[in-house]
């Protein structure tokens, strides 16, 4: 039995908020776990000392580990709940039902009906609002909801038996419909609207609460203004809309992430309304494939090949080719009616993303994995015909923004991946605006004058990011510092602009050559060629900020200053817009998926 190779898998691990799950030899459950980042908890169980010995128990027996990314920790709190009661894995000893969960209830039978925290649904009739993840973020929005619309908290017995107003009513948090104060018609116009808000369907109570808050701020009442900023935190995480519980339902979704070298194919199982496991699937097929074409030979086989449960739903993240073909084949098999959708609204778009955002992941990590790492190093030998596997590689790229704020970034590949803690950026000075050899020219000047003074080592083979302009920058570099032991390629995007389509450019000679779309060594220079240009906008986007003095929301594209009051407004301070998933962030009027998309990016550059 081979040991479970936890550096390689915590390289390419996420640190968005998410589940994992731990598998043993024989591919059953061990362990469910919640994390807010993944690589920082999953890195925990790997530590060399303080690990208790149920945990050290717990490692030993581990041969798999899979995760499902989330958007907000609440989500990994509830589908973590979920699949400990589905799974009941061994390591779990705190093992939840549905009594965990906090609901807010409002009864439907009583004239003048009370808002009431209770633990588990449907034992009663009337409305619930929930699961949500904290009892404390419910009672404390129980409060709030309290003194804005002044709704009876009490029994049902001391309601009953009041002859005068309580206490309650003198603080201003009742309106005594127990001894006629007011009206039922006016009564139940406050429940409505407190059952709007719960429902997420009103942005007014926030935008008062907000206004508020800039008013107290302003009058340098800074008590106030952060009484109301944690109000508006509780309102925000009682609001929050769950993409792992719905309310009804059966359906399986598909995600589909391709990149050069590799296709994931993530499917999350909903049952009763909730996802209850997920699986990810690396089928073999050439880069040529349309995603529409693999997820319909990919459903095709799942259900067709042998015995397997079809739900009433299935849900792909893209439009599946040869869709109404498929479906009347599901139906024939199942013997009743099956949907195959793609456009879809509410919960289940949340699910669709959900199963997209886990295959891009699990794409990325499965590509990093130590053995597809190793098997590109030695194709890219073979594509450029060195006498030696290559060791280690370093890839230059420049970022800036019509010539501002300009960065170099360097990015190092060693024979397990991608090697973070000899990245490298540069910010370049003393050069006209936007000319990127001269940027070139002198990142390269600053790396590699370091390494012959003995600050670090030479890579064998030198990849830059652009055309022969760039390349010649890169061999003057090297010939005025006199290193000739290095091999120097360039990569260009070909005359089309795809991937599959790059240029080499040796740095010896100029020449220029492809390699075929779907080889291995083209893989691993896009693999490395995209990370220097990540890293490097990640710079330029830190160094553009702090030569503005700005905020982290100012310069985000289609983000100015009319947005940033209303997130602010919205969510009561930066830390907790930070803290939200795109779905939140979408609830700000003016916000559409997209650009919350960017928010999200530009707040969580390292996810």
């Amino acid at each position: 039995m081979t040991e479970f190779d936890s550096k390689s898998f915590l390289q390419g691990l996420t640190r968005r908020p998410g589940i994992y799950q731990m598998y043993d030899a024989a591919d059953k459950i061990l362990y469910v776990g919640k994390a807010k980042n993944l690589r920082n908890r999953v890195s925990s169980y790997f530590r060399s000392t303080g690990l208790s010995p149920k945990t050290q128990a717990l490692v030993a027996r581990i041969q798999r580990i899979e995760v499902t990314v989330t958007g907000s920790e609440t989500e990994a709190l509830l589908l973590e709940q979920n699949l400990i009661k589905q799974q009941r894995p061994p390591y779990n000893i705190l093992l939840r039902d549905d009594k965990s969960y906090p609901y807010i209830f409002i009864s439907d039978r009583d004239a003048f009906p009370a808002l009431q925290f209770k633990r588990g649904g449907g034992k009663q009739k009337g409305r619930y609002f929930g699961p949500y993840p904290s009892s404390h973020a419910v009672r404390e929005s129980l409060n709030l909801l309290q003194k804005i619309f002044q709704i009876r908290q009490c029994d049902d017995s001391f309601f009953r038996n009041r002859s005068r107003p309580c206490l309650q009513h003198q603080i201003r948090r009742c309106t005594a419909p127990c001894v006629g104060l007011i009206s039922e018609d006016e009564y139940q116009q406050d429940v409505r609207h407190a059952m709007l808000f719960l429902e997420g369907r009103s942005q007014d109570i926030m935008q008062a609460l907000g206004r508020d808050m800039e008013v107290a701020a302003a009058a340098l009442d800074f008590e106030r203004a952060a009484q109301l900023r944690d109000q508006i935190s509780a309102l925000q995480q009682v609001q929050e809309q769950q993409c792992v519980f719905g309310q009804t339902g059966d359906a399986d979704i598909f995600g589909c992430a391709i990149q050069p070298g590799g296709v994931s194919i993530h499917t999350l199982y909903v049952r009763g309304g909730r996802v209850i496991g997920s699986k990810a699937y690396h089928p073999k097929v050439s880069i040529e494939d349309e995603p529409g074409e693999i997820l319909a030979a990919f459903i095709a086989q799942f259900y067709l090949s042998g015995p397997r449960d079809i739900p009433p739903l299935i849900i792909t993240a893209l439009p599946v080719d040869g869709a109404e073909c498929v479906q009347q084949a599901l139906e024939q098999r199942r013997g009743r009616k099956v949907s195959l959708q793609h456009s879809v609204r509410g919960e289940r778009a949340g699910w669709q993303r959900l199963a997209q955002t886990n295959a891009e992941q699990q794409l990325t990590s499965h590509l990093a994995s130590k053995q597809n790492v190793h098997n590109r190093f030695l194709a890219l030998q073979d594509a450029l015909s060195l006498d030696y596997l290559p060791q280690r590689l370093e890839c230059f790229d420049i970022s800036h923004s019509s010539g501002e704020a300009t960065v170099a970034s360097c990015v190092v590949f060693d024979r397990e991946g991608p090697k973070k803690a000899d990245y490298r950026r540069f910010n370049i000075e003393g050069i006209t605006p936007g000319d990127d050899y001269a940027a070139m020219h002198q990142a390269l000047t600053r790396r590699y004058t370091k390494v012959k003074k003995g600050e670090g080592v030479l890579p064998d083979l030198l990849i830059i990011d652009g055309g022969k302009g760039q390349v010649s920058q890169a061999m003057d570099v090297l010939e005025s510092l006199q290193i000739t032991d290095m091999m120097v390629i360039g990569i260009a995007k070909g005359p089309t602009r795809k991937a599959g389509f790059e240029v080499l450019i040796k740095g010896e000679t100029g020449e220029e050559s492809t390699l075929q779309s779907d080889s291995p060594a083209l893989h691993l220079l896009q693999h490395i060629r995209d990370e220097s240009h990540r890293f490097a906008i990640i710079g330029h986007r830190a160094k553009r900020g702090k030569a503005r003095r700005q905020s982290q929301l100012e310069g985000i594209p289609g983000v100015g200053p009319k947005r940033r009051r209303e997130l602010l407004r919205h969510f009561g301070g930066l830390k907790e817009i930070e803290r939200a998933s795109i779905e939140e962030i979408t609830k700000v009027s003016s916000i559409s998926r997209a650009l919350a998309q960017e928010i999200y990016a530009a707040l969580h550059p390292e996810s």
